[in-house]
């Protein structure tokens, strides 16, 4: 795949005729007078306009609420060499990659697999922070795109992965995804369901808009999955024209790598409280009481 290729700003204007310059030029002066929030590029910037439907104050909130996340979830978005040792476990543990093949919507597909079920060697965090760090790479070698579509495959999930599983965790990453990831979201299709899906969703749902909500799909086989997604996107192993998954897989992963130096020069880049105009915020405001967060019980 090579190094990472940024998308040309200029054709991004010309992708999405209703992107004007002078509304990234206004989020642009807006963002010189937020002292806490960092320098970014005319790319972030119409990728946060682009996510938000090209609405100027909802633009400026997501982009505050993207870099306060960065700040106040260190369990995301530290540590982020893909080199190391915890990154290097997940990548051998699941499988999480952009498909090449577009829906007949035109959304783009990033499906992800177990590898190893073995729940022992999981962390949701870990996996969490590796998914963050893909969306950046994709987002910003993609430029805007009509929107995402995620497939998530169930299968090799045990309640050994479930109750490793925090709320804390739960409501910090639906927040992310929420208020501050800038992605159209289109879907998020979960397959080969487990008997257990009902005690995952007791634990995800109160943390779940209805927008949210709306856009989740379980299926137990794939046929329910194709109005959606359609065969031809999958992977080769599903019946589609996308390619093999370790291939695709492997090549990926390879590309994350070659990312390194800009992932970790992206981890700069957070609200600095101490600067923010007003009251500065912590993760209690954000989050809630946040005290301990047990993980989930199951009987």
């Amino acid at each position: 795949m090579g190094k990472l290729q940024l998308a040309d700003v200029e054709n991004e204007y010309k992708k999405f005729p209703e992107l004007k310059r002078e509304d990234v030029q206004k989020i642009r002066e807006w963002m010189e007078k937020q002292p806490h929030l960092p320098k970014i590029t005319d790319l972030e910037i119409i990728l946060f306009l682009h996510s938000n439907y090209h609405r100027i104050e909802s633009t400026k909130t997501t982009i505050d609420s993207f870099y306060t996340c960065r700040t106040h979830v260190p369990e995301f978005f530290d540590a982020r060499d893909i080199t190391s040792r915890e990154l290097h476990t997940v990548m051998d543990l699941v499988t999480i990659i952009p498909l090449s093949i577009p829906t007949k919507d035109k959304y783009t597909v990033i499906f992800g697999k177990l590898l190893i079920s073995d729940a022992t060697l999981f962390s949701f965090e870990s996996t969490l922070k590796f998914l963050t760090m893909i969306a950046e790479v994709v987002q910003r070698e993609n430029g805007a795109v009509h929107g995402y579509t995620f497939v998530l495959d169930m299968e090799g999930v045990t309640m050994g992965h479930v109750t490793k599983l925090s709320i804390g965790t739960v409501k910090k990453f639906l927040h992310f995804l929420q208020e501050a990831m800038p992605v159209r979201l289109k879907g998020i299709h979960l397959t080969n369901v487990v008997p257990f899906i009902d005690k995952i969703l007791i634990l995800i749902k109160p943390f779940m808009k209805k927008e949210l909500l709306a856009i989740l799909h379980l299926h137990s086989t794939n046929e329910s999955l194709y109005p959606f997604v359609q065969r031809d996107c999958l992977t080769s192993e599903l019946g589609g024209k996308a390619g093999s998954l370790m291939t695709l897989r492997d090549n990926f992963n390879m590309h994350m790598v070659e990312a390194r130096d800009y992932l970790l020069e992206e981890e700069k880049k957070k609200a600095i409280e101490e600067k923010r105009p007003g009251k500065p915020k912590d993760s209690g405001s954000i989050f809630g009481m946040e005290g301990n967060f047990k993980k989930l019980d199951i009987d």
